[in-house]
């Protein structure tokens, strides 16, 4: 008996709209999650995100097993006491954070040095379903070797292998029936190595699949094909995550191809930047041609600081540094990516997905910030 089930309300395509059912309850898909590295969205607060209906939050594994320590946020009563957040919360592995720091990897896990003290550190695929236990979010991911792309084949390939050999192993290791476990899908941007990766990551059995990987600098016509491959392996009844992407163009493709769940840090990355999410693309406040602009960063935006605040005042703040300004602009972002995952949610229900994928595609297309 698994943890988690998918129960697909209408599908368009190879794109499904639905709900995942965890211990905790339940939450509609297609579904965006906000990233709470340390235990907080930056800048915002459990209030914060339940204003603007965030019904899913990313911790992350790796700074939180350093500072403050999983066992003591166990103490303090497991990441949703902790945080003050009562929906869905999912841990990551800490995998990409570590592959990120060139660290010791053998067949048996990875070694690293800390960001904080430079002290050593181990985890193998035991000690990361351990560490995610207690933390104690509804669902966590099992440790996997995220490999660089571009990247020589048998370096993809033995990613993927360990990948694999791990999962089983995190599969075995992980005793919570109240948490939820995702294998992760590698395989780097061949399909063949994709469809054959999820093909065996599905004979564990795991609640919910991570596609993983991806959106790491490769090109979107690379990406695409290789989560089609994925996608196709993966079983129905089972939530599908694509790790990383919170880009507008990248999510509504992704979702086209049967993906559920998304999570990124770009919406508040770009908002402390002055950047904001618009229905005719990125809109970079602080520009000098926004200072006497009395209209609100998007007009057809029906969020509190659209209603409330204009482009003017928010480049004020961002001039004079005042958080204020990042503040803002990421509530904003965040409702705004919310509701266009809503907005494709609805498409998807109503068979329109194919007009939606355009209209984004047309808005989002340019690389350069406005």
């Amino acid at each position: 008996m698994t943890a988690a089930r998918f129960e697909v309300a209408a599908t368009c395509g190879p794109a499904r709209a639905g709900w995942v059912h965890t211990p905790r309850g339940s939450f509609p898909t297609p579904c965006f999650m906000p990233v709470g590295t340390r235990g907080a969205v930056r800048l915002l607060s459990a209030e914060d995100l339940d204003a603007l209906g965030t019904k899913v939050v990313l911790g992350n594994t790796y700074h939180l097993m350093l500072r403050p320590g999983a066992e003591c946020i166990a103490e303090l009563g497991g990441l949703h006491r902790f945080t003050g957040f009562s929906g869905h919360m999912l841990t990551d592995s800490g995998g990409y954070q570590v592959f990120s720091l060139s660290p010791h990897v053998d067949d048996d896990g990875v070694t690293f040095r800390s960001t904080y003290d430079g002290s050593m550190h181990r985890l193998t695929p035991e000690t990361a379903v351990a560490v995610q236990e207690l933390l104690g979010a509804d669902i966590q991911m099992a440790l996997d070797v995220c490999p660089p792309l571009p990247g020589p084949d048998h370096v993809v390939q033995l990613a993927t292998a360990r990948t694999l050999s791990w999962a089983g192993r995190a599969r075995h290791a992980h005793q919570r029936a109240d948490q939820c476990l995702f294998g992760i899908v590698q395989g780097g941007v061949n399909p063949q190595w994709r469809a054959e990766h999820a093909t065996a990551l599905v004979e564990l059995d795991f609640d919910g699949y991570g596609i993983g990987g991806l959106s790491v600098g490769e090109p979107r016509h690379e990406m695409l094909p290789a989560l089609a491959a994925t996608t196709a392996c993966l079983p129905e009844d089972r939530p599908r995550y694509l790790m990383g992407v919170g880009d507008p163009i990248s999510i509504v493709e992704a979702v086209a191809l049967g993906v559920d769940m998304f999570d990124c840090v770009l919406p508040t990355r770009l908002a402390r930047h002055g950047t904001a999410l618009t229905a005719e693309g990125r809109l970079g406040l602080k520009g000098a041609r926004y200072a006497r602009d009395d209209t609100p960063i998007d007009p057809t935006c029906g969020c509190p600081v659209c209603g409330r605040w204009s482009r003017g005042y928010l480049r004020h703040l961002f001039v004079v540094g005042e958080l204020t300004g990042p503040r803002l602009v990421s509530l904003h972002n965040l409702w705004w990516l919310f509701d266009l995952v809503d907005r494709v949610r609805t498409a998807v229900l109503e068979g329109t997905l194919d007009a939606l994928r355009a209209s984004v595609g047309d808005a989002w297309s340019a690389p350069s910030v406005r």
